[in-house]
């Protein structure tokens, strides 16, 4: 933007989505407008159940719920429209003749100012990746004026001839509080951009800047935006609230890198077989699609994993990753008058997504004496108190606490959503790096299923998975959703702005799959091998955490654990960014401030007082993080300090 059209973007500036569907849709779910209009170019992918006809019922309209109008591209029509109705957000493109020049984003500026609209312009089709792209009036107008807060450009890479399927989008913002809360709302409820194309588009600017000769004449200056006097809607009070109580990524910066053990994922190294499956599915060309067609080996997976029988009635849905799954999951059940229930002790992104789009939810109270799991007594006496039940189940392994459901335990949980008529979603994104299992039987899912006799129809069991952890590729992630209930599956796909897969990496996945199927010995030995290695690390973090003073749960399984900080609470302390009296939440602030270390605070966790920490790290980075825990102890409770529990 800077080199090509002299618009001096800043980093916070660009919002990266993973396709504008995505963009658009995540948009509304943070001003939840009451009404919005939007381009009938770009209603496709947007949920059925917000567009409707002209004549809108008031009385009808349920709190945050968006209802989208279709409009016509054409500025004139779509401007005269936007007097009349005066909606709250307008989404739309412009017609090939009119982005040439600036005059109509600057009359769909002005309109939008005086009726008090937000506007999000989608300038996709007119986007060049050129050395020497056309005229733009859009980029034009940006390059002399500042962005008005009222307004964003969306602009999704949909023009590649290589790989037509391979979408990215960005928006621009140039308000503070738009761009940061658009990046906090992917974060939500997307997790982030696919990697691998986030790369290749990386790769293709690199080279666009490459052919650049650099611009002699100065940067012009810019004209302030112009100040918006109207009230604009604001974010969604779900959104709102959800946005200031969660927790975010935190970006190292040049100076110092940030020790990240708050996030779901691992970074161990990736083995060779992983990296020559991804290298062949980029350099192979014409892949058929029976090389890409990945839904046996998720069968044969999920049947040797789990017990679990996907048979040819059910429905395999994949999705660039296991948290995009989860939301459209949490949107049925919002379509159903569904409560969501979590066990306290769930992995805090699943159950700030569900808060974001307002869905109802309640907690099960968990103990960490038994290891955060699910009591059926427990189970039971929640569901008595609620109707159309949704219960989130996470296993064998459970996230965040590390701790595993046996065959039995599932089967007695399975046993009392059936008595109740739950629907039921578990959640496997977190297993298969198994490594205390001892005493731990392997499940049967279909024995237990054929056991459970349910005299509700709305009983059923959704599988939710992620082949990551599974097949040791750090970074590269690959989601799926096996329904078997077709009412369900028909309402999920009311919801079609999904992120989904790239066939090369379908065609990685099918081939790990294969190897991991067919048990070969080489990559059974690299699981094997990740297991050890997780295990000396959940060991050496207990030993650690328990000698500076935390309370360690411990784990058999997975990539983190849950800790209490008990001989921190109600010490004081003052560094450089942080000064106050420690306590299960701040925690996590004190901790990065003074040295580095990022872990999830208890505000994430949900359990009070546990923290978790994810120990996937590569090994210099996570000796460092332990030489952090140390180091903190060391500032708070001083070296010669007696720690669990007094000083």
């Amino acid at each position: 933007m800077k080199s090509y059209h002299h618009i001096p973007l800043t980093p916070d500036n660009v919002v990266v989505f993973p396709s504008r569907a995505v963009a658009i849709e995540n948009a509304l779910r943070l001003f939840s407008p009451g009404l919005a209009i939007v381009d009938e170019h770009l209603t496709r992918h947007l949920p059925k159940q917000w567009l409707t006809s002209l004549a809108i019922e008031e009385s009808n309209h349920a709190k945050d719920t968006v209802t989208v109008i279709e409009a016509p591209r054409q500025s004139d029509l779509l401007i005269e429209l936007i007097r009349k109705l005066k909606p709250q957000v307008v989404v739309t493109g412009m017609a090939q003749f009119e982005a040439i020049t600036s005059a109509a984003f600057v009359n769909l500026l002005s309109v939008t100012k005086d009726v008090g609209s937000r506007l999000l312009l989608d300038i996709s089709e007119h986007l060049e990746l050129s050395s020497l792209p056309s005229s733009n009036g859009v980029l034009k107008y940006l390059a002399g004026k500042t962005l008005p807060s009222h307004a964003a450009i969306l602009c999704g890479l949909v023009k590649n001839q290589v790989y037509s399927d391979l979408e990215v989008a960005f928006a621009i913002s140039e308000d503070p509080t738009v761009y940061k809360a658009l990046s906090q709302t992917i974060e939500l409820l997307e997790g982030h951009t696919s990697v691998i194309s986030q790369h290749y588009y990386g790769c293709l600017f690199h080279e666009l800047l490459a052919f650049q000769i650099g611009d002699r004449h100065p940067q012009q200056e810019r004209e302030p935006a112009e100040v918006i006097s109207k009230e604009m809607i604001g974010f969604s009070n779900s959104a709102m609230s959800t946005l200031e109580g969660a927790e975010f990524f935190v970006p190292g910066s040049k100076e110092s890198g940030v020790i990240h053990m708050d996030l779901d994922r691992s970074f161990l190294p990736v083995p060779s077989a992983v990296n020559a499956s991804i290298f062949e599915s980029f350099v192979r060309q014409n892949i058929t699609d029976s090389e890409t067609d990945v839904r046996s080996s998720i069968q044969q997976l999920v049947k040797d994993s789990y017990g679990f029988s996907a048979d040819s009635c059910s429905e395999i849905i994949y999705g660039n990753t296991c948290l995009a799954l989860f939301n459209k999951l949490v949107l049925c059940c919002m379509q159903e008058q569904g409560t969501l229930l979590f066990p306290l002790g769930t992995n805090g992104h699943y159950v700030n997504a569900a808060k974001f789009v307002n869905a109802t939810t309640l907690t099960i109270p968990t103990k960490a004496d038994s290891g955060f799991k699910i009591e059926p007594s427990v189970l039971a006496d929640a569901l008595e108190k609620v109707s159309q039940p949704w219960v989130y189940i996470s296993g064998p392994t459970i996230n965040p606490t590390g701790f595993l459901y046996s065959d039995d335990d599932i089967a007695e949980l399975l046993s009392v959503c059936a008595k109740y008529g739950a629907r039921v979603v578990i959640d496997t994104s977190s297993s298969g790096l198994e490594f205390q299992a001892a005493g731990c039987s392997q499940w049967n899912l279909e024995k237990c299923l054929s056991n459970v006799k349910s005299s509700k129809p709305s009983f059923s069991v959704v599988l939710l998975g992620e082949l990551s952890f599974e097949l040791t590729t750090a970074g590269l992630d690959f989601g799926f959703l096996i329904m078997s209930d077709s009412s369900l599956v028909d309402t999920f796909y009311s919801f079609p702005s999904l992120s989904r897969p790239h066939s090369t990496l379908k065609y990685t996945f099918r081939k790990l799959l294969g190897l991991k199927n067919q048990k070969d010995q080489h990559f059974s030995d690299l699981i094997v091998e990740q297991k050890e290695t997780l295990k000396n690390r959940a060991n050496q973090l207990i030993k650690t955490l328990e000698s500076c003073g935390w309370d360690a749960a411990g784990c058999h399984g997975g990539i983190s654990m849950l800790a209490k900080p008990t001989a921190y609470i109600g010490k004081s302390l003052k560094v450089d960014g942080f000064e106050g009296k420690l306590d299960s939440h701040n925690i996590r602030e004190a901790l990065l401030k003074s040295t580095g270390l990022c872990i999830s605070s208890s505000a994430w966790t949900g359990v009070p007082d546990y923290c978790r920490f994810s120990f996937a790290l590569d090994s210099g980075e996570f000796d460092r993080a332990m030489e952090c825990i140390t180091r903190f102890k060391e500032l708070v409770l001083g070296g010669s300090a007696k720690v669990n529990g007094s000083n």
